[in-house]
């Protein structure tokens, strides 16, 4: 066994980790990297929701704002394997020799790897109206730790987005046209347009606060 395969995000130290993701395996690799970035986003957020102080009337909105990204740190540590184990099979299916049994495991292994970054993304894009509270409820002091989040969740929803994208074009090397993709995977297909979409929210929150928090930039 590749002693890459033997490290998790979940149970394995950072330096660990990220010793196992700088070999050339392949696992864990740019997907499980997207669930580590979610993960960060969603500690972040966990941190400032957990140094503000809110008014009565959005203590219960603050209090759900903490919760979910508490629970979504460790959620996304678990797709983060996930995604690397998919990665795994994926790999292994363009190894085998060709004819009908790799053609077949490439369309196994390649709507797999898709769904398994799909579902990392659609927590990222959950996580983003979370993090946008933050911006204008937040502790102001820690403006500067919202944007980090907004970056890390943008690499994991950029990641995602990549990765179905790449996995669904990936099925044409087991002989179906991208035409046929699109019709026989519709929700996967249209999940790579709402990645897109999540960017530009993103882009557009970061925009709003990004003078508070790099002041230095308006002189």
């Amino acid at each position: 066994m590749n002693h890459s395969e033997s490290v998790t995000t979940q149970l394995s130290t950072v330096e660990e980790w990220t010793k196992a993701l700088a070999e050339s395996s392949g696992s864990p690799g740019g997907g499980a990297g997207t669930g580590v970035m979610l993960s960060i986003a969603a500690s972040l957020t966990s941190m400032v929701a957990g140094y503000t102080e809110a008014e009565k009337s959005q203590r219960e909105q603050l209090s759900g704002v903490h919760s979910r990204a508490h629970e979504l740190r460790q959620t996304a540590l678990q797709l983060a394997d996930d995604d690397a184990s998919a990665s795994n099979a994926f790999g292994a299916a363009f190894r085998l020799d060709p004819g009908p049994e790799r053609e077949d495991a490439i369309h196994r292994a390649s709507v797999h790897a898709a769904k398994a970054s799909a579902v990392l993304g659609e927590r990222a894009i959950n996580a983003i109206e979370d993090l946008g509270w933050l911006a204008s409820n937040g502790n102001p002091a820690l403006i500067a730790d919202v944007v980090v989040g907004f970056g890390a969740l943008r690499a994991a929803i950029a990641g995602a987005r990549t990765n179905v994208s790449f996995d669904l074009a990936s099925l044409t090397s087991a002989g179906a046209t991208l035409e046929e993709v699109r019709e026989q995977h519709p929700q996967l297909w249209n999940t790579v347009s709402r990645l897109s979409d999540a960017l530009d929210r993103i882009d557009e929150l970061t925009a709003v606060v990004d003078k508070k928090a790099a002041p230095t930039e308006a002189l």
